[in-house]
């Protein structure tokens, strides 16, 4: 009896210290938070920024010890932003990715602790976004789409049409047809807008492109911008060439590189410090932070972000197999293993030993070389660090049997931001020396990206 009675109060005293350490925390995060506000706000940046809700369960030691891992997007932490909500019209920018999970996400692997919604069917992992607001009596008038669509089942580059969610009747207004920019008509019933949007940090994947115009639209009828963020599963580095301004599109607005190496959040922080919008105007965003996250975090995605995007292997190899869009040679679309391997009719089939068919599929209605045989290089079990590299593009031309057709020059300009590069490979020039080219760039880059990073 008296070990029993020994072995629960050295429990007991266990999750009552770590609960006080875990509170004390939060305190002082509090404060930080805080402070962070009134410097962004004396700046006039129009900054807010949510701080974290730490807390122990107080049922197990265990579990404790996990949450205190568990990485918790923004739109998990509704205690933080449904008051912000509260009897106003919500406009909610969101695609496929924009969901509640019922339970914390561990670190990216299946694992799950607590119950965080209840509204819907039990045997999903997960609630839209717009499901759980409208549960929640959330006046929810209109939702904006980017590429790929709402159900994010579109073909890129493919305009998507304004239409209605069959599901709650909703209209949607697509950011990827007509206009890419919210229109003040469409604007009129909205008091607020939401956006929430899993992005994997790559420069011409074109959500950010998307979220600058909305900021710009609510920058200038003066709706504040709700930002739930989302972890970058390519934030750990910075790399590629920087954009050429002369080079801008929607595949790329501004002169960042090509891995940026940001959230949502904190990319919206730069587009309004470096004044980036339609005259220099600022848009009032607020932050909704992920929890237990940083740029080292690794952070696997529970639903593939874009079409050709399914696993984790593509979104690692994408900043690199990416810029094989701008060329004639497929990566993968018309196959189930997108941005994981290259080829082409034209690659030397003497030097490569592996070959495959692309055809129309879910992912691509018409991918490059169709019912074509392709050669090239298969990358799906290949062990990825998360860094980017010219090393496939580069074994590609090397080995094209008519380096003519290797690359489609405009396109490939638009994917690099920069016209040098192309003449850069077609030189000869090592990745060392092609990398050392814009190392400055990079440097510059880097150093104005610390002024706006959320995390560490």
């Amino acid at each position: 009896m008296l070990l029993k009675v020994f072995k629960n109060t050295v429990l007991f005293s266990i999750i009552i210290g770590i609960s006080s350490l875990t509170f004390s925390c939060g305190n002082q995060m509090q404060s930080k938070a805080e402070n962070s506000q009134l410097v962004e706000d004396k700046n006039s940046n129009a900054l807010h920024i949510i701080s974290e809700n730490q807390y122990v369960d107080s049922l197990s030691v265990t579990t404790a010890i996990e949450e205190e891992k568990s990485i918790i997007v923004g739109a998990n932490r509704t205690e933080s932003y449904l008051t912000l909500l509260k009897g106003k019209r919500v406009g909610v920018v969101a695609n496929q990715t924009s969901v509640i999970f019922k339970k914390a996400y561990y670190n990216g692997f299946n694992r799950y602790h607590f119950t965080e919604d209840k509204s819907t069917n039990p045997n999903k992992p997960y609630s839209h976004l717009i499901d759980s607001l409208l549960n929640r009596n959330v006046d929810i008038t209109k939702v904006f789409a980017p590429e790929h669509g709402f159900r994010g089942n579109a073909d890129a580059g493919e305009l998507v049409k304004d239409g209605k969610d069959t599901k709650t009747g909703l209209a949607i207004y697509s950011l990827h047809g007509k206009h890419k920019k919210p229109t003040k008509t469409q604007l009129e019933d909205v008091d607020i807008m939401v956006f929430d949007i899993q992005d994997v940090g790559v420069r011409f994947y074109t959500y950010i492109s998307t979220l600058h115009y909305v900021m710009e639209a609510c920058a200038e009828q003066n709706i504040p911008l709700l930002i739930l963020d989302r972890p970058n599963p390519n934030g750990n580095y910075v790399d590629g060439p920087v954009l050429e301004k002369k080079h801008s599109s929607f595949l790329g607005m501004h002169p960042i590189p090509l891995v940026h190496g940001m959230t949502i959040g904190e990319y919206a922080k730069m587009i309004n410090g470096e004044a980036w919008l339609n005259n220099g105007i600022t848009c009032n965003i607020t932050i909704i932070k992920v929890q237990n996250y940083n740029h080292n975090s690794t952070y696997n995605l529970a639903i593939r972000p874009s079409p050709n995007l399914p696993n984790d292997q593509s979104i690692v190899l994408y900043p690199s197999l990416g810029l094989f869009e701008g060329t004639n040679i497929n990566a993968g679309r018309g196959t189930e293993f997108q941005f994981q391997r290259y080829g082409a009719p034209f690659l030397d089939k003497n030097h490569y030993n592996f070959s495959y068919t692309p055809v129309a599929n879910f992912g691509s209605k018409y991918p490059k070389h169709e019912n074509e045989i392709c050669y090239g290089v298969d990358l799906s079990k290949v062990n990825t660090e998360r860094h980017f590299t010219l090393k496939y593009i580069m074994d590609a031309y090397n080995h094209a049997t008519d380096k003519s057709k290797v690359f489609n020059t405009s396109n490939f300009t638009t994917h690099a931001g920069t016209a040098i590069l192309q003449k850069q490979i077609e030189a000869g020039l090592s990745e060392a020396e092609i990398k050392a080219s814009w190392k400055t760039d990079l440097e510059t880059f880097k150093n104005k990206r610390k002024h706006y990073l959320i995390y560490d």
